[in-house]
């Protein structure tokens, strides 16, 4: 793996509310939380397809996680520019809840429930989040943004750091080679996918009629 193995670009298609329709922050997240969730579940399908040995069970939703609080503090950094304090909190606690509870179903159909006394699936997630996006807090925004108006997008430690987070996830034949890949490949196709579709959600211009529907391809 002497060179970063490049998959197909990602193809997630959304369509959002009907443009002239009063929507709440909760509403709106969960709208975006499909959208993180299923790039999530692209990313990894992506590093699997760059011959990263990903194993279903465990391994497959420790990576998994940590992708999805990567996407979840992107989100949040992208919604304190866009809406007030007091709507980006509702928002992103329902983006959070909307995402763990999707997780969850996930993890509850293919690990089976957690064993007795351990905490629920969704609450464990919950705690992850609460646990790391402080940490990808302490860092910046990219000063040579090519496109701006995307809003938020993460410097090079932030980045590094969510690969960071992946290494142990992977087997050791994989971790010399996890922060290259996602640096360089996975985390600016997964960012332009979310960040096109915040844009998209907050977007006034008028659209012609769509309802909040969302497929993934």
């Amino acid at each position: 793996m002497s060179t970063l193995p490049q998959p197909p670009a990602m193809r997630i298609k959304s369509t959002w509310f009907r443009p002239g329709a009063a929507h709440t922050p909760a509403e709106q997240a969960g709208a975006m939380a499909f959208i993180v969730f299923r790039v999530g579940q692209q990313t990894l399908k992506r590093m699997r397809g760059a011959d990263f040995d990903i194993d279903a069970g465990p391994p497959y939703f420790a990576f998994l996680r940590e992708v999805l609080v990567f996407l979840i503090a992107v989100v949040d950094r992208i919604a304190a520019a866009r809406l007030t304090s007091e709507a980006r909190v509702e928002f992103t606690t329902a983006l959070v809840r909307h995402v763990a509870r999707t997780l969850a179903g996930n993890e509850d159909d293919l690990l089976g429930p957690p064993a007795a006394g351990a905490a629920p699936h969704a609450d464990s997630f919950i705690d992850l989040v609460n646990e790391v996006v402080p940490h990808y807090a302490e860092f910046g925004a990219d000063p040579q943004a090519a496109d701006p108006t995307l809003g938020f997008q993460p410097d090079f430690a932030f980045l590094r750091y969510l690969g960071s987070r992946l290494e142990p996830t992977l087997p050791p034949k994989d971790r010399l080679w996890v922060i290259d890949q996602v640096m360089a490949v996975e985390a600016p196709e997964a960012l332009a996918v979310v960040q096109r579709s915040m844009r998209d959600l907050y977007d006034p211009a008028p659209r012609r009629a769509r309802r909040m529907a969302h497929t993934g391809d």
